[in-house]
């Protein structure tokens, strides 16, 4: 029976030593004042934080400030209370860095009867709200740079006022300027584009279109002649052999000279036709190495271009009016405008365009995304189909600077006829220009 008996005594101290310490914390005197400001940081304009006296270890200037006790009555722990349990841990966040303690009551500033608004309770320490006046100490020194100098006393267009302080030393972060086509490639002349009635073809701009061109007249010559005699032939046989002018016709079935004559000239026609149009045809599947090398793919209903040899080039290409449903409308004129076109290039021309310098090699590689589609540009004498899951090329090398339209010469579906094509052939100087603009984002349109 020892044991209960000696902790029934136990817990009886206990309950004594517990009422005597809260008979004592009723009593306890008020808390110390906390009256130490926040020394300025040099370099900064101050001019909020320095009147808002906080608890800290740095001695600076006290102000005028009003002192606002705690209530009376609120129960304040004493450290030589060794049975009172240590603050929680809220209470450990809310102490203010420097002291470890739990903050009480922070002294504020007076502020001058002037109308304004007094600065709120959680504002952090050191930022006057926008509109109140607080006033600074005459005692406390205003910013100053690292040698001292008062900036106070120093003019505000003074070079010397930002120097040494990497916080306020202007940094160049203007981003780009936008650049225009115009400024790169200069004025450029339209030169393959169709003509209203024209029949011909488009002014030759590279060795391919020539060669086609020339080939077209020749066999247009042939043609010609064959035509023109067997019209001939077929009108003689009409008038001289009609049944008023020939009553009793002849009746022989054979003419050997005849029958060798309509066979062997044919064949000499057929072979002058091959031999001038075989090379012409294979000089343009024969692909040389390409000095540039673009890949296009074509989509429902736009293009898709990329220069593989050339990092960050790949882009795009719609017709202009594309957003206004085909149409020319106020929005898609001003786009023909802003980009440099008339109203004669709507449905050739494209907000991005294929850019290539002149008297270079260039290899197209085509296909399609989608279903067959075919990359033309007549001035250039080529034509390639793109082909779902093909890769087919063709090659050209322009020899006059310019702009040269074209258009898809495949059925592709309902918006067949807005798929235009335009390649920009400019100067060496202008093209490596183009690429660094594009590469930047320089540009939007070109």
């Amino acid at each position: 029976m020892k044991m209960p008996s000696l902790a029934a005594l136990a817990l009886i101290a206990t309950g004594f030593c517990v009422t005597g310490a809260l008979a004592q914390d009723t009593t306890a005197p008020e808390a110390p004042e906390a009256t130490t400001t926040a020394p300025q940081t040099d370099g900064t304009a101050g001019s909020s934080q320095d009147d808002v006296a906080i608890p800290g270890d740095a001695e600076a200037p006290v102000n005028e400030t009003q002192i606002i006790p705690l209530n009376e009555g609120s129960p304040v722990t004493s450290p030589a209370d060794g049975d009172l349990a240590a603050p929680d841990e809220a209470e450990q966040n809310e102490a203010m860095p420097g002291t470890g303690e739990a903050p009480e009551e922070i002294a504020t500033p007076p502020v001058e009867d002037d109308g304004d608004a007094a600065a709120p309770a959680d504002e952090e320490a050191g930022a006057a709200p926008a509109g109140e006046n607080v006033r600074r100490s005459e005692e406390e020194p205003g910013p100053a740079l690292e040698d001292g100098t008062d900036l106070s006393t120093m003019p505000a267009d003074s070079p010397d006022i930002n120097a040494g302080n990497p916080d306020t030393e202007p940094t160049d972060v203007t981003p780009a300027a936008a650049r225009t086509a115009a400024e790169i490639f200069g004025e450029l002349p339209i030169i393959g584009q169709p003509q209203y009635g024209g029949i011909g073809f488009q002014p030759a701009a590279t060795s391919l279109a020539a060669e086609l061109h020339w080939l077209d007249a020749y066999l247009l010559v042939i043609i010609t002649v064959i035509a023109v005699f067997v019209t001939g032939l077929l009108a003689w046989v009409v008038i001289r052999y009609n049944r008023r002018a020939n009553l009793v016709p002849a009746r022989f079935t054979h003419n050997s000279p005849l029958e060798v004559t309509w066979t062997i000239v044919p064949i000499l026609i057929l072979v002058s036709i091959g031999a001038f149009s075989l090379p012409v045809l294979f000089d343009q599947q024969r692909i040389p190495e390409g000095d540039v090398v673009v890949k296009v793919t074509g989509y429902q209903w736009y293009w898709n271009y990329e220069y593989p040899e050339e990092e960050g080039v790949e882009f795009a290409s719609y017709m202009i009016g594309a957003d206004t449903s085909n149409m020319l409308t106020e929005d898609s004129f001003a786009q023909l405008q802003a980009a440099g076109y008339t109203e004669d290039q709507f449905r050739l021309a494209t907000d991005t365009s294929v850019v290539v310098p002149v008297d270079t090699t260039v290899v197209m590689q085509v296909t399609g995304g989608d279903v067959i589609h075919s990359w033309t540009i007549p001035a250039f004498g080529v034509k390639q189909d793109g082909i779902p899951g093909r890769l087919a090329q063709l090659w050209f090398r322009a020899e006059e600077e310019g702009i040269y339209f074209g258009q898809c010469s495949e059925l592709c579906g309902i918006a067949h006829a807005y798929m235009p094509i335009t390649v920009k052939v400019v100067s060496q100087e202008a093209y490596a220009e183009w690429l660094d603009a594009v590469r930047n984002g320089e540009l939007e349109t070109w």
